[in-house]
């Protein structure tokens, strides 16, 4: 309830006096601005002070909304790292980039919004986590790739002088390096893609750390001291990674380019914890979405616009004045930035594939329902291997081992699955109530499944002709040594609004 309050508080204050950009904004602004497009690593939507949580610490995510755009209804087209990205770098959804499943790397011949900018006069640079594979590397001018091996760094608490404590890497150390060391007579894209909040979680991420009584335990996860202490260390991250988006901000100011530079925050897929990261409900495909552009958004604003990562693409080339440069399933949300008061899309589409244990599965979402169609439900919805191999996951199997868990709470135990999963986001938010047999959403139903059919046959939608085996053991996370290659299989068309091929 408090963070709900938190939250409207919030959306009211940004809201009040300024629910519109200047209209001539767009008259005074370059025809090329700068982009930054800022990529989380796993961070939930509602993560961060500016979605109104009230205890982790990000002043500068929150000084982003604060100044700027804040969407409350974007969606990500998929729950997995890689394909992700993917996903926006082409402006295709996953199904149609060659790298739907984790891992698997943008084919050879892929196009991008990135090498489109080059084009147009842009200088262009990736740093932090790439995971895109080699193909599209020379589509920057330069690319700063993360290390992901373990740094010490110093860390001090409760008033004890700092000691020297093993972490993981941000993947936010280039950031800045990046930003000094592009050609500064060309406007600029910069890719900045964090490491943070991914597991493997060490203690020394952030100095001071969170608090276990920070935390706040979503309805879905037992309120446990382990479950209660994963989420401490994730907190951390996002505290780490919020304190690299101030220094981008602050360098960006020091060049004298922050007035016409866009910055764009959200993250690639959700939360690495049970039920959340590599499903399809909104602790795995919604994301924070933050618009700053001083030369454009003059007044804090809201938008209940909604709109979907695969739109960024179309929507940085229009900007940048190529609106045609590349041929794109998004939408330009162009628009919005000029009133947010304007809607964008009827539907966002995500897509569940492959991601360390096999599965499939495709959502339809509007900025109040949710249908989730489940392709494989005989197979449960284990968690991500590095979730598995975390405290909540090996705490909640003891739990479900003891008969101790709510039913709430065993979604990635259940199996078979339901086919077919309906949620009003409006009233149930944590999505525990499957309405898909309750009489009065029997419209919303049918509307969503026969907009789900036409998105299918629209993009060229498949079901493999074979399921790919899983790679690690479902209940410890551990790697299955049985399992070394994943081949690329050939695909059998979707048809029907009833989920048979």
């Amino acid at each position: 309830m408090i963070r709900q309050l938190l939250s409207r508080t919030l959306v009211l204050t940004l809201t009040f006096g300024a629910s519109q950009i200047s209209s001539n904004a767009q008259d005074e602004s370059p025809t090329q601005p700068n982009l930054v497009l800022i990529i989380a690593d796993d961070m939930n939507w509602d993560d961060c002070g500016a979605y109104g949580h009230p205890a982790i610490r990000t002043p500068n995510i929150d000084g982003l909304a604060a100044n700027g755009l804040l969407f409350q209804h974007a969606y990500l087209t998929t729950n997995s790292c890689s394909p992700s990205r993917s996903s926006i770098l082409t402006g295709n959804y996953p199904h149609n980039t060659g790298a739907e499943q984790l891992h698997w790397p943008l084919p050879a011949g892929s196009k991008t919004f990135a090498q489109e900018l080059g084009k147009l006069g842009y200088y262009t640079a990736a740093a932090g986590k790439w995971h895109l594979g080699d193909a599209t590397r020379d589509h920057f001018d330069k690319v700063y790739e993360a290390s992901t091996a373990g740094f010490v760094l110093p860390s001090g608490k409760d008033g004890e002088p700092p000691r020297m404590v093993a972490a993981q890497p941000s993947g936010c150390e280039d950031w800045e390096k990046a930003l000094d060391e592009r050609t500064m007579d060309k406007p600029f894209f910069m890719w900045l893609a964090a490491l943070d909040p991914h597991r493997e979680y060490t203690e020394g991420a952030l100095d001071p750390p969170h608090k276990a009584q920070d935390v706040i335990v979503p309805p879905h996860l037992p309120d446990t001291a382990d479950v209660r202490e994963d989420l401490r260390l994730y907190y951390d991250e996002i505290g780490r990674l919020d304190e690299y988006v101030g220094k981008v901000v602050a360098k960006l100011e020091e060049q004298k380019v922050a007035d016409n530079t866009l910055i764009l925050f959200i993250s690639d897929n959700g939360r690495p914890f049970p039920r959340d990261k590599t499903t399809l409900y909104d602790g795995g495909i919604r994301t924070p979405w933050i618009v700053k552009w001083p030369a454009k958004i003059k007044q804090p604003a809201t938008t209940s616009a909604l709109v979907s990562s695969v739109d960024i693409a179309t929507t940085f080339l229009e900007l940048a004045g190529g609106k045609d440069a590349l041929d794109t399933e998004g939408k330009s949300f162009v628009n919005v930035l000029n009133d947010p008061a304007e809607a964008h899309r009827e539907f966002a589409f995500a897509e569940d594939h492959w991601h360390d244990y096999e599965d499939h599965a495709r959502s339809i979402m509007t900025q109040r329902f949710k249908l989730i169609r489940n392709d494989y439900p005989d197979l449960p919805a284990t968690p991500s291997a590095d979730a598995g191999r975390g405290l909540t996951w090996q705490n909640m199997l003891v739990l479900q081992k003891e008969g101790k868990l709510p039913p709430h709470q065993q979604g990635n135990f259940i199996s078979p699955r339901p086919e077919w999963e309906l949620f009003d986001l409006q009233r149930d938010p944590a999505e525990l109530n499957n309405l898909i047999n309750d009489p009065a959403y029997a419209s919303t139903k049918t509307e969503l499944m026969n907009a789900l059919d036409a998105w299918t046959k629209e993009t060229g939608d498949y079901l493999p002709t074979k399921r790919t085996p899983d790679e690690f053991d479902r209940v410890t996370g551990e790697p299955d040594h049985s399992v070394r290659v994943r081949p690329r299989l050939s695909k059998k068309k979707m048809f029907g609004t009833n989920g048979k091929y």
